[in-house]
C-alpha cells in the first residue's frame, strides 16, 4: 500500500482535505486495520517519501501509531524504509 496520504494526491495539493494529514493518516489505517482484524492477516507498513504525514528524510523511520488497540499489536508491523523482511 502506500502512500497513505499521497502528496500529489489532489486534495492535499489544493488544501481540501477535511482534518489534519494526521487525521487522515489515523483514519486510513484505522480503515484498514479494523476491515482486516477478522481475517487474521498481519499488516506490515512502510512509509513512502510522497506521505505527507511522515518524515520527508531517507532513510525513513517507521510510523507511530501509540493507540493501536493491544489486540491489534501482534499483527501490525511498522517497519522503516528501507527494510529487510524476513518471513518464516
Amino acid at each position: 500500500f502506500g502512500p497513505f496520504l499521497d502528496a500529489k494526491h489532489e486534495q492535499v495539493e489544493n488544501c481540501r482535505l477535511l482534518g489534519s494529514f494526521g487525521d487522515v493518516f489515523r483514519l486510513c489505517l484505522r480503515t484498514i486495520i479494523e476491515g482486516t482484524r477478522s481475517a487474521g492477516s498481519h499488516l506490515v507498513f512502510v512509509p513512502s517519501l510522497r506521505d505527507v504525514h511522515h518524515d520527508y528524510v531517507y532513510p525513513q523511520p517507521p510510523f507511530l501509531c501509540p493507540d493501536l488497540p493491544k489486540e491489534d499489536k501482534p499483527r501490525v508491523h511498522f517497519v522503516p524504509d528501507p527494510c529487510t523482511l524476513e518471513l518464516d
